[in-house]
């Protein structure tokens, strides 16, 4: 079996805060909240009124309307994105083997839009099923992989992951591994979410997840600061092109970084609640780390799962220190969740673009919203707050952790 290295040579970004990865960059080195009331619904009987939408989205703009329609949103997110990373990567796709380009694509809910807008539509009806001939392929989770492959013509490895809120970082680790194992030479990977209906807002209220802070949404996603109350919830999209190195350099593609590291792990602990020490956070940072060969001293920067939850903040900074020790006040540490919202199924995918444009551009984008200090978080650690910060950055880690005790983690290391 061959070991081979694993590059990043284009991405794709569909946000809450930037239709496309300059403008997602711009906004997030600048500070800029995604989070607003919200306008796909009515939500005033909803406990939460807010979130973080994608803003003057036309899919029509990026895919012909027939064909949108027979999409659910993630989906459509999906494509758009994959298609900005296909831009970016200068693949001719003329010239590849497509056999060897496979396509690995997560969500954590998948069509959730669809399945609502069926559903009650057949529970007002007179009971006869009237349910639309493409209600199944638009809601299955695994549904934007195939479209990606279908429309590319990729005939490699194709398959969804589902991990909760780990998907993505997942969907990439299995990109990765199948490229550096040599089953694949390229892979297009990330994931999306498309989630802002009334069956996602009821069910996180209903479990008391979500931030209620409906007087001032703009500051409602504040990780690491005392009076957090709940993530925001989010949608859009990422996509990766993974490639092996030497397939990248014989067609002169731009690098932004190599994947040097993955990590995956179960808290064995709970159903939604972390594990109170970090364990299993710990677990994947350490994983990750180990197979890249790295030291914790030679990491800049950490993007953190960082939801902004009362639990949850706490137990990842614990679990940094715990692998990290006196290297973790070296560390830049940042949450862009504050900005983003959380995208569930597609947070790792925008939140590893956010680490390879932090290699790439030498800015650390903060964690906004931070006003008052927990005094259950280190003071000592640079948790980047409000401000963006310059640094030169070899080394960034991001982090990802799922309902079910799932935990995943990714190294990038500059070229």
């Amino acid at each position: 079996m061959t070991s081979r290295r694993v590059v990043v040579t284009g991405i794709g970004a569909l946000t809450p805060i930037g239709n496309n990865v300059q403008d997602y960059w711009n906004a997030l080195s600048n500070g800029v909240s995604g989070a607003a009331p919200i306008t796909r619904f009515d939500a005033s009987k909803f406990k939460t009124k807010f979130a973080c939408e994608v803003k003057g989205f036309d899919v029509g703009n990026f895919i012909d309307k027939k064909e949108a329609r027979r999409m659910d949103p993630y989906a459509q997110y999906a494509m758009v994105t994959a298609d900005e990373a296909i831009r970016d990567s200068g693949l001719d796709l003329e010239k590849i083997n497509k056999n060897r380009a496979g396509v690995i694509w997560a969500s954590g809910i998948g069509g959730l839009s669809t399945f609502n807008t069926e559903v009650t539509a057949f529970a007002k009806g007179d009971g006869t099923p009237r349910f639309s001939p493409f209600f199944i392929p638009m809601m299955i989770a695994d549904i934007a992989s195939g479209l990606i492959s279908i429309k590319y013509g990729f005939r490699g490895p194709n398959f969804a992951v589902v991990s909760a809120c780990a998907s993505s970082t997942n969907a990439i680790s299995d990109a990765y591994l199948y490229i550096k194992v040599g089953k694949a030479d390229l892979a297009i990977t990330g994931g999306s979410e498309a989630s802002v209906c009334e069956p996602a807002m009821g069910g996180f209220n209903s479990m008391k997840a979500l931030s209620e802070r409906n007087d001032d949404p703009a500051t409602a996603s504040r990780p690491y600061d005392l009076n957090r109350d709940g993530f925001v919830l989010g949608e859009g999209a990422g996509a990766l092109i993974l490639e092996e190195l030497e397939h990248a350099k014989a067609r002169g593609a731009k690098i932004y970084a190599e994947l040097v590291g993955i990590g995956a792990s179960g808290d064995a602990y709970h159903m939604t609640a972390p594990h109170p020490e970090g364990l299993g956070a710990s677990l994947v940072m350490i994983s990750a780390l180990e197979e890249a060969g790295i030291k914790p001293g030679d990491v800049q920067y950490i993007n953190t799962h960082g939801t902004s939850t009362p639990l949850g903040d706490p137990q990842e900074i614990k679990a940094i220190q715990s692998v990290f020790g006196e290297d973790a006040y070296q560390l830049n540490i940042s949450s862009t969740k504050s900005m983003t919202g959380h995208l569930l199924g597609g947070a790792g995918a925008i939140e590893s673009i956010a680490c390879l444009m932090a290699i790439d551009r030498g800015i650390i984008p903060p964690t906004i919203n931070h006003s008052t200090v927990d005094p259950v978080i280190d003071p000592r650690l640079n948790l980047t707050l409000n401000v963006a910060q310059k640094r030169e950055v070899k080394v960034a880690l991001s982090n990802t952790f799922g309902f079910g005790g799932h935990n995943a983690s990714i190294a990038f290391k500059s070229v």
